[in-house]
């Protein structure tokens, strides 16, 4: 008989740029900081030392409401030096190229730098030439792994497991990170993952990611117990994908007929920020079953755990 595996303390990697490569066990590392990590949020002083004396940049090509805050927040709760990059007054606007503007930050030797950029792969390209840790806060329409790591926590507090749940993803499937990250996670820890979009915004290679497509979303959210709707993303559209977005909130928006397709306690998944009478509507997202709140609640105690994380976690505690 062999012995029980031991659980892992830390990350294999030093950056975070994706749940592409990580293990099921490095998830639950982050899943289970986070519980810990989301304790100091109901303390009356909510502040811990375990960053005291690094320093991170939020540095942010995109607009961003949620994940930014959180990320500022976390890092403030866990005693780092926090330093936010304002685009438009920086040297970008003056042509500096997004290289030149990393190694000039580099140079200040900050201890981390989080990233959020219209085009897929730019964490990719930092890690390779920075030597701060890079954690990806969105590239493009390539991953956004917060995100997905916040939506399993979320998930996670509610279902014992994450093994054998339907979960039905629907909207903009063709642009959003937020898929491409839950997908891997999800199907990492064994759940069934259904995804649900006008036939033009379902990506042609979306089948061997290990999911169920349709575009049929009674058949998608039947007896599921998870419907996470995404956001369509109107800014990354280049053509008509649909004819209006009355027709798509009709054929595809999350009403209160179609929430009863699902499992008695399903819950209700926004990434934000939501166009309501597109993608659901208000009485949904409102609605009892919705967990869409908990999810901006449940970011800044997951983004702690990956800051501490990638800090050396207990390590790092030990010798400050």
């Amino acid at each position: 008989m062999s012995a029980p595996a031991t659980a892992i303390t830390a990350l294999r990697s030093r950056h975070l740029l994706g749940i592409a490569g990580m293990t099921p066990e490095e998830i639950t590392l982050v899943l289970d900081t986070a519980t810990a990590m989301k304790e100091i949020g109901s303390r009356t002083v909510k502040k811990v030392p375990a960053l005291r004396g690094k320093t991170v940049v939020n540095l942010f090509f995109e607009p961003s409401t949620r994940t930014r805050t959180s990320f500022e927040i976390a890092e403030k709760r866990l005693s780092a030096d926090t330093l936010n990059v304002a685009i438009g007054t920086s040297s970008v606007v003056k042509g500096e190229t997004l290289v030149d503007t990393a190694l000039n930050i580099e140079a200040m030797q900050p201890d981390m730098i989080v990233l959020r950029h219209s085009s897929s792969g730019t964490c990719h390209l930092l890690s390779r030439i920075c030597k701060s840790a890079i954690i990806n806060a969105g590239d493009g329409t390539h991953e956004h792994p917060t995100q997905a790591l916040l939506d399993a926590f979320t998930i996670r507090e509610r279902k014992p497991t994450l093994a054998g749940l339907k979960v039905a993803i629907v909207g903009d499937l063709l642009h959003s990170r937020v898929l491409r990250s839950n997908i891997l996670l999800l199907t990492t820890m064994g759940a069934d993952v259904w995804v649900c979009g006008p036939p033009t915004l379902i990506p042609a290679d979306i089948r061997r990611f290990g999911v169920t497509a349709t575009s049929r979303i009674d058949e998608a959210v039947e007896g599921a117990d998870v419907v996470m709707m995404l956001r369509i993303q109107l800014e990354r559209m280049e053509g008509a994908y649909f004819p209006s977005l009355r027709e798509y909130f009709n054929v595809f928006g999350m009403t209160e007929a179609r929430l009863r397709l699902a499992k008695p306690d399903v819950l209700i998944m926004h990434p934000g920020p939501m166009n309501r009478g597109v993608e659901i509507a208000s009485e949904v997202a409102d609605g009892p079953y919705s967990v869409i709140l908990d999810q901006v609640a449940n970011g800044v105690a997951v983004r702690m755990a990956v800051l501490y994380l990638l800090a050396g976690g207990a390590d790092h505690e030990e010798t400050t």
